[in-house]
């Protein structure tokens, strides 16, 4: 497998600072079309969680030239696939087209941005479906709520510390006025990254942006994210009992740095020796020799902002004890500290993050969301150059250093979820 790749996108600023960033492939006759902007639920302040994904649910519910769920019908009619997804570090829109319909995200995306109507009868009924997803994948997920409880046992300063759907009663407190305040604020085009890959040209694209987006009004400077989670100090834990909970589950979790911190390669290769597939450290010990967990995983948020977390994460077999699954966790870290691994373990690791990242490239969208994602957390897509030798220049000692570095229980967050009795 080659040891650079190049990916050859055109880019062009607009005078109101709207970044246009296109890759052509006339492979299929396709074209995905997203827009990412700089804000998530890293850029809330406590007492307002959630507002970031409230604002991506009311992005749909109309502006003055469109009702309420016109924008859906309108992508349907055209033939078109339409989402959104917000997250820590920021949020994005997207459209799925045959290559000669893209035009209508140019107009549908540039009304949204400039001319979004926030109604409080929508905005009321929207804030109580997001309260539901809340209830039903957060509060009564025990899994989901052991992590959201992590994450907030981790982080003690930084935003991440809260979950992207927000604490409920701070959705609930939410008003109007305050999403209209946010939107203004973050919805601006030089807060903006507009990414388009596939079946079209370049100069069609720069000039269909310039026309629809070129005279929504440039934003003032949001606020900058200043705070810095201080370094842990001591191990932390928690438990969560729940009734809802059919299996023990155990957490271990790590601030690690993120992405251009040159440190990044190493640890994506830690984790996938450590935790990923059935053929990792983990699976292997406490699935298949110890028959004590279900099953295993690791993960590494190395696409964030700030510094993430990497963890590791198993479901208890009912019989075996959270807390002797979790000694063998910690064993099998303490393993590759000291280097217990092979020089097949790491070329095999190697392979699956390098042919995880080219097979990916064949997917327009794929390619249009590690362009927005690199854009958006100011990395930028000349990263993606180097990002195959990086991988391949990782050696043993590399791993075995970021082992010691990181994975220490100095820095170690604990969390173990217990099935509670119905009493």
């Amino acid at each position: 497998m080659a040891g650079t790749i190049h990916i050859d996108v055109e880019s062009k600023v607009l005078a109101n600072g709207l970044r246009v960033l296109v890759l052509e492939d006339h492979t299929t006759p396709t074209a995905t079309f997203q827009i990412w902007y700089k804000v998530g639920s890293r850029n809330e302040v406590s007492g307002k969680t959630g507002i970031s994904h409230l604002l991506e649910h009311m992005m749909f519910k109309g502006t003055h030239r469109h009702g309420p769920g016109d924008f859906s019908k309108i992508v349907a009619r055209n033939g078109g696939v339409e989402n959104a997804f917000t997250s820590r570090d920021y949020t994005a829109y997207f459209e799925n087209w045959a290559s000669d319909r893209w035009v209508v995200s140019m107009e549908l995306e540039s009304d949204r941005m400039g001319h979004l109507k926030l109604d409080q009868h929508e905005f009321n009924r929207e804030k109580q479906v997001v309260m539901e997803e809340r209830r039903l994948r957060t509060e009564d997920d025990p899994v989901s709520l052991l992590v959201e409880e992590v994450f907030a046992t981790a982080y003690k300063v930084h935003p991440y510390h809260w979950p992207v759907i927000g604490w409920m009663s701070d959705v609930e407190s939410i008003t109007l006025q305050d999403l209209k305040k946010y939107y203004q604020t973050y919805y601006a085009p030089d807060n903006a990254t507009l990414v388009v890959v596939g079946d079209v040209k370049a100069e069609e694209i720069f000039s269909q942006a310039e026309k629809h987006f070129g005279s929504v009004s440039q934003g003032e400077a949001p606020p900058e994210v200043k705070c810095k989670e201080p370094t842990q100090q001591g191990e932390k834990r928690v438990t969560v009992e729940s009734t809802e909970a059919r299996l023990p589950f155990v957490m271990l979790a790590y601030h690690t740095p993120s992405i251009g911190s040159g440190e990044e390669y190493a640890l994506e290769i830690l984790t996938h020796i450590l935790g990923e597939g059935k053929s990792s450290r983990l699976y292997q010990r406490l699935v298949y020799e110890e028959k004590a967990a279900v099953f295993t995983s690791a993960r590494y948020q190395r696409m964030s902002k700030d510094p993430g977390l990497l963890y590791i994460y198993a479901g208890v077999v009912p019989e075996r004890s959270p807390r002797d699954v979790e000694v063998m966790m910690r064993e099998e870290v303490a393993r590759l500290q000291r280097g217990e691994f092979t020089m097949e373990d790491l070329k095999k690791a190697k392979n699956q993050v390098k042919a995880g990242f080219v097979y990916g490239l064949d997917s327009n969208f794929y390619r249009a969301m590690i362009i927005g994602r690199l854009e958006t957390l100011s990395i930028g897509f000349h990263y993606l150059d180097t990002y195959l030798e990086e991988i391949g220049s990782v050696e043993k000692e590399d791993v075995v250093e970021m082992a010691k570095k990181y994975l220490t229980n100095k820095n170690l967050t604990v969390g173990i979820l217990v099935p509670e009795k119905v009493k």
